[in-house]
Formats: structure tokens, C-alpha cells, sequence
């Protein structure tokens, strides 16, 4: 088929690249414009873009498409379908309009749960045992087109955010390639109108730990939000973020040290505690805790964070 494609990270470069070698003519490449990124702030393109770039593809970069002066680029690629992918821009009707089989998005879980921009953190965070990838029919909603097909991916005990992604990338790859396939004879399902969640975006704000919450769900947000933003607490004033922890059964005073042993560093929540095995001081490098702890001595009763600070925000439920 003739394809416009439209993503910006990693995510999305897999389902570029798998689509090319299916054979797919993809006429035109959307992307976010390059960002300052690296300790020097250089301007830095996408990975769709420098996939893009290796596959010889003409990339197109506006800074939004609520212009209509800006629609011309693919109206021109006369796409019969556009594939879009963790683009990061609204695409209005106009746009939606303008391909002959409309625009499937590859969004990474399994619809109508995690509707929203970070449906991978959320899931993890919110104790899912399962995700997937659904390729969905895209209309002005905010995910709420109808679903042509589903892929199912677990949700193991130890994924993180960036493990879970990974797989996800592949199975979205894989999905969009077999919808395009069969897209004729794939009929349109319209999403249920219960159990509807959004996933809002993650801020630094939802990623602070707060120790008076159980220490199940401050396992699952270490997870949730690695590689990024990075749980985190505070430790005299400086920020200390927790990159793989475990809930376990002890008691003590919610965000104090309990136990530095053997190199284990062991902080009460408000019911059970957090083991933590990788934590990173601000201005350093990931270590172990035990490595940790040789260079910053924390002591049994020393406190990390706030007990009394407020949760942070969470994913909202519909109907």
C-alpha cells in the first residue's frame, strides 16, 4: 500500500522499519522536529527520522498540522492510509480525512484500557497483568476509534516500563503489518463503553515516592517508571532516585531506614517495606545498595522523603 507514516521514538521506528521491508511504498515520513538533547543540548533528530533517512524516505517535520497550509505535504504523498505511532501531534479531521482507507494507530495497550499518553507506565503502575498492542481505526477522539486487531503481551513481576516497551514495539511492528495485510477483510470493532482508563502523561511529580502508601504499590511504581522520569525520594534535600526495589514484609515508621546489613537497604512504607536493590544519588551513577551505601552511610532511623506528602496524581477511570 502507499503509505504516510507519522511517529517520533524508538517505538515507532520499529513498525517504519518493519513496514518497509514488507514492501510497503511509504511515500512520506512525519516526525517531531529535532529537540535539543545530550549534555550539550544539540539538536537532535528522532529515531523516525534517521530511519527515515536510511531508507531514503522524504521526512516532513511541522511543528503542528492544526494549520491547514500544513496539510499539503500529504495530500501530495496521495497516502491510501496513514500509520501513525507515538507521533505526538493531534491530527485534526482534515488530516484524518485525507487517505482513502483513513489512519491506524499501533497504541500500546489493549483498547479501551489506557487510552492516553502513557498507557505502558500506567499499566504497570496500576498492577496490570497483561497489555497489548491494539492498531486502531483513528478518529477525533482521544483513543477512541474502533479496533481492527489485537496482539496480548504479559506483564511479568520484574518489568519495568522499558522492558515492557520493548516487547511492545515488536508485537506493534508485527500487528501493523498484519492489519495492512488483511485490512480489507478486517472488520472495525467499536470499543466497549466500560472499562474505560486514561493514561495522563508522566510528570516528575508522579514518579516521587510517597512513603505512606504500601510498599506493593511503591514497587510497582519503581517499575512504572523505569527508565523514565525515574521513581525518586529525597534524602537530605537531594533527590535519590530508586531504580529496582521489592516489596517485602517488615514494619517501622513509613519512609525510615530500617536496615543497612549486608549491604541491603530496607525503608519502611505504610504497610510492608521497600528493598532496594539500584538507586542512583543525584549527581552520580546508578549503583547497587550496597555500593550505595559504602560511599553514602545511611543508618537504621535515617528518613527518606515525606510520609505526609500527598500522593501523586493518578490515571482516572470512566465508565
Amino acid at each position: 500500500m502507499r503509505i504516510v507514516f507519522a511517529g517520533t521514538p524508538e517505538f515507532a521506528r520499529q513498525a517504519l522499519s518493519a513496514l518497509a521491508h514488507a514492501g510497503h511504498a511509504i511515500a512520506l515520513v512525519l516526525t517531531q522536529p529535532d529537540r535539543p538533547a545530550g549534555r550539550g543540548m544539540k539538536l537532535t533528530p528522532s529515531p523516525v527520522k534517521l530511519e527515515a533517512r536510511t531508507l531514503g524516505i522524504p521526512v516532513y517535520q511541522p511543528e503542528t498540522l492544526r494549520d491547514p497550509a500544513t496539510h499539503g505535504p500529504i495530500r501530495e504523498a496521495r497516502p491510501e492510509t496513514m500509520v501513525v505511532a507515538a507521533y505526538g501531534l493531534i491530527l485534526p479531521q482534515a488530516v484524518l480525512d485525507i487517505p482513502r482507507f483513513g489512519c491506524l494507530n499501533i497504541h500500546a495497550s489493549l483498547l479501551p484500557r489506557w487510552r492516553g499518553a502513557a498507557p505502558i507506565q500506567r499499566a504497570i503502575e496500576a498492577g496490570d497483568k497483561e497489555t497489548g498492542i491494539s492498531i486502531m481505526q483513528m478518529e477525533a477522539g482521544l483513543d477512541t476509534g474502533p479496533v481492527l486487531l489485537t496482539t496480548p503481551v504479559a506483564i511479568a513481576t520484574d518489568d519495568t516500563a522499558g522492558s515492557v516497551h520493548d516487547r511492545l514495539a515488536r508485537a506493534g511492528a508485527q500487528a501493523i503489518v498484519d492489519a495492512l495485510a488483511r485490512l480489507t477483510a478486517l472488520a472495525p470493532v467499536p470499543q466497549s463503553g466500560t472499562g474505560i482508563t486514561y493514561a495522563a502523561k508522566v510528570s516528575k511529580a508522579d514518579a516521587q515516592l510517597d512513603w505512606s502508601e504500601s510498599a506493593e504499590v511503591l514497587a510497582r511504581k519503581v517499575r512504572a517508571f523505569n527508565p523514565a522520569p525515574g521513581a525518586w525520594t529525597q534524602y537530605k534535600g537531594e533527590a535519590l532516585k530508586i531504580w529496582r526495589a521489592d516489596s517485602i514484609s517488615a514494619k517501622g515508621e513509613a519512609g525510615t531506614v530500617i536496615e543497612t546489613k549486608s549491604g541491603s537497604l530496607i525503608v519502611a512504607c505504610g504497610s510492608g517495606a521497600l528493598q532496594i536493590t539500584e538507586l542512583q544519588h543525584a549527581g552520580s551513577k546508578r549503583m547497587s545498595a550496597a555500593a550505595y551505601l559504602a560511599g553514602y552511610p545511611l543508618r537504621p532511623g535515617d528518613a527518606l522523603g515525606s510520609a505526609s506528602s500527598s500522593a501523586p496524581p493518578r490515571a482516572t477511570s470512566g465508565v
